[in-house]
């Protein structure tokens, strides 16, 4: 089954790690047939949250809030993609997510989290989990940490070890499920 699943992308740094992550995944899903939009806060240029998406008049978002809530409306799944900052999520992760909200509602996401040391950034990982539960998109049980992500992954986003593509493997097969079991069930209707 082809699946729609944006990867949400956390940072705007100019030397950032995280589009590696990116760019493998987006690979990954697009290998599986899936479509997989980038959501990229740099391209984005959000501005600091003031009004969501939703307390805008209807019609009247911004084109940017407009596009981007018919995307994740959209969507089945999520994949983020989070740096670790502070043992917390990159600021322009959480401004990009807080845009929105029953966008989210009744899909699962997918937390891959890396770091340039040997944890692979799940302190963030933690945090970022009961953010999405927050917003309606709980995560999957597991996660997929890149430590060493400057190593494992080129800039292109191509794996230098064995593992990580099987790793992805897993962690996409366990996306897909949840995906496809919540999708059937939102064709039936949602508790609100």
């Amino acid at each position: 089954m082809s699946l729609i699943v944006p990867v949400i992308l956390g940072s705007v740094r100019s030397d950032r790690q995280g589009i590696r992550a990116a760019r493998f995944l987006i690979e990954q899903l697009k290998a599986r047939g899936h479509e997989a939009p980038l959501v990229d806060p740099a391209e984005l240029n959000l501005p600091l949250l003031d009004k969501m998406y939703k307390e805008h008049p209807k019609g009247h978002a911004p084109k940017i809030l407009e596009d981007l809530a018919t995307l994740l409306r959209r969507a089945d799944a999520f994949v983020v993609v989070s740096g670790e900052y502070n043992h917390s999520i990159p600021p322009a992760l959480s401004n990009t997510l807080d845009h929105f909200l029953e966008e989210y509602f009744w899909r699962p996401s997918g937390i891959v989290c890396y770091s340039a040391g040997q944890f692979g950034g799940v302190r963030a990982a933690m945090q970022l989990r009961a953010m999405l539960a927050e917003l309606g998109t709980p995560s999957i049980p597991s996660l997929l940490p890149i430590p060493r992500i400057h190593k494992a992954l080129s800039e292109e986003g191509e794996p230098s070890e064995e593992w990580l593509g099987k790793a992805a493997g897993k962690f996409l097969d366990e996306l897909g499920w949840y995906a496809e079991a919540l999708q059937a069930k939102r064709a039936g209707g949602t508790p609100y």
